[in-house]
C-alpha cells in the first residue's frame, strides 16, 4: 500500500532498497539508539530487507521506503510490526537518514502511517526510544503518543542492556 504525505512518498519495500538503506544503516550515529550497532555488511542488510518482505507477503507487517516527492530521494524506512489484528494494534518503527534530520520528515512520515494503521482496522499504535533519544521521544510526544513506561534492560547491544521507553497512542 501506497501512502503519500505533502512531501513524500511510503511505497512497499523491495528487496533493491538494501542498495539504497545500506548508507543510512551504515551510519553509527543513525543507529546509535536502534535495536543493533551499524551495519557494515551490504548482504546481511540484503538478507534482513529480504526477511521483512517475506513478512510482509505473510501479511505479519508492513515496512515502507520513504522518498520525498520533489526528488525522488531515499530518505528511510517506515514499519508497522508485530501486527496484532485479534487485539488492533502493531508497533511502529522509523529510520531516517541523518541528512534530513530535523526537516520534519520523522512526524509526516509517523502520522501518516498513524492514519494508514486506524483505516486497517487497528486501535492502538506502540513504540520503543531506548533511553536518551529525546529526539524521537519528542516526535512522538508531537503526535500524542503518551508515555507507558520503562522496560528495563529491554535490549542486549554489544553486551550491554540498555532500558527503553514504551509510548502508545490510541487510535
Amino acid at each position: 500500500m501506497m501512502l503519500e504525505t505533502e512531501r513524500l512518498r511510503l511505497r512497499p519495500m523491495v528487496e533493491a532498497d538494501s542498495e539504497r538503506l545500506f548508507p543510512i544503516m551504515s551510519d553509527a550515529e543513525v543507529m546509535a539508539h536502534w535495536d543493533i550497532p551499524e551495519i557494515d555488511d551490504p548482504d546481511l542488510l540484503c538478507r534482513i530487507v529480504q526477511s521483512q518482505v517475506a513478512t510482509m507477503a505473510e501479511g505479519k507487517a508492513v515496512y515502507w521506503a520513504i522518498e520525498t516527492l520533489a526528488e525522488g530521494a531515499f530518505i528511510g524506512v517506515c514499519d508497522l510490526s508485530e501486527i496484532d489484528l485479534w487485539h488492533k494494534r502493531a508497533e511502529i518503527g522509523l529510520i531516517l537518514a541523518r541528512q534530513v534530520w530535523g526537516q520534519g520528515y520523522a512526524s509526516e512520515t509517523v502520522a501518516a502511517v498513524a492514519i494508514q494503521a486506524a483505516a486497517m482496522g487497528l486501535r492502538r499504535l506502540q513504540a520503543r526510544t531506548q533511553l536518551g533519544n529525546r529526539r524521537s521521544e519528542a516526535v512522538l510526544e508531537r503526535l500524542g503518543f503518551k508515555p507507558e513506561g520503562l522496560l528495563r534492560g529491554h535490549i542486549l547491544r554489544e553486551g550491554q542492556r540498555r532500558d527503553c521507553r514504551l509510548f502508545g497512542l490510541l487510535l
